[in-house]
């Protein structure tokens, strides 16, 4: 590929509240026009406060961006690429975040979703946001079985597992990701099929030969939303006799409210009351291993994009 001039990398995520006074806008935000429901946004009031009031997807995403970009650096020189932040719905915008990188001198963007796996309802829409931005460029699809990222999530759940009173074997375990509407499996939608591929990838290399493929965190919405729920394998564990389970959450790459709640704080209080011990892996955050994953995507992304070197990653 021509070096032409900076590559800018944009880093995506969902974005967060601020804190609990930031939840009406933030809940807003989310809704656009559609009407806004009482109960649920006092519902994320409560889940908020629930962890200390505030969420640290911001920083997080912050140090991964800083991270990543010193990454890159280190192995293409400084010149090479320019990496920023940009969220849904929180500041900065995709949109700030890609007028940052033309003002740094970027010619051309590659988007990284900080979700390993696509849906067009989720990674989708961020490559939707991205392409309306000032500069052009595409975004990097699923990541979902980067090796790199196998062997971590492998280490982190063998991590996980040293805390219960039962070794991994014996261990009840489940991969997680955000549940999505159940309509998208009418359309092809590869988000399935690739937690299963990493379930199974990252299964392999521990030796595992059962474990359970769940979701976790559905919308409070009238439609019908893929399971079995995180809740619902709990209970099923606990029904079958089994003394522990573990929740290794693969769909989810930092500490927020879907991690530092609904698994740190609903889903073991449930594991408590059932008798079960439960554990769930360390979110990868910005860990240097992690930072070097993202790296990879890169660098893979950037080759197979090269004349002769493919059709790059969907």
């Amino acid at each position: 590929m021509t070096r032409e001039g900076p590559v800018g990398v944009l880093v995506m995520a969902h974005g967060v509240a601020a804190g609990v006074e930031d939840i009406p806008r933030y809940y807003a935000h989310i809704r656009g026009d559609r009407p806004r429901n009482p109960a649920v946004e006092q519902e994320l009031v409560d889940r908020y406060r629930a962890i200390g009031g505030h969420s640290p997807l911001i920083e997080i995403t912050a140090a991964v961006a800083r991270g990543l970009e010193e990454e890159l650096a280190r192995r293409h020189g400084p010149a090479r690429y320019r990496v920023a932040f940009g969220f849904r719905h929180a500041a900065p915008s995709i949109e700030d975040a890609l007028l940052e990188l033309q003002t740094r001198g970027a010619v051309r963007y590659i988007g990284l979703v900080q979700a390993p796996h696509y849906s067009a309802m989720s990674v989708g829409a961020y490559e939707r946001a991205a392409s309306a931005g000032p500069l052009p460029g595409h975004t990097i699809g699923a990541w979902h079985v980067e090796p790199r990222l196998m062997h971590l999530l492998a280490d982190r759940v063998r991590e996980a597992s040293a805390s219960l009173p039962v070794p991994l074997e014996d261990t009840a375990v489940a991969f997680t990701a955000h549940s999505l509407p159940e309509r998208i499996l009418s359309t092809g939608d590869p988000y399935p099929g690739q937690l299963a591929e990493t379930a199974a990838a990252v299964a392999r290399i521990l030796g595992l030969t059962t474990y359970d493929v769940g979701w976790q965190s559905a919308g409070r919405t009238p439609e019908p939303w893929m399971g079995p729920d995180v809740l619902e394998l709990l209970r099923s564990w606990a029904a079958a006799g089994r003394r522990a389970g573990l929740i290794a959450p693969v769909g989810f790459v930092s500490d927020h409210l879907e991690v530092l709640y609904d698994l740190d704080v609903e889903a073991r209080a449930l594991a408590e009351s059932l008798g079960l011990a439960f554990a769930r892996t360390r979110s990868l955050n910005a860990d240097p291993e992690f930072i070097r994953v993202l790296a990879d995507v890169i660098d893979r992304d950037e080759r197979d994009r090269e004349p002769g070197g493919g059709e790059g990653r969907a």
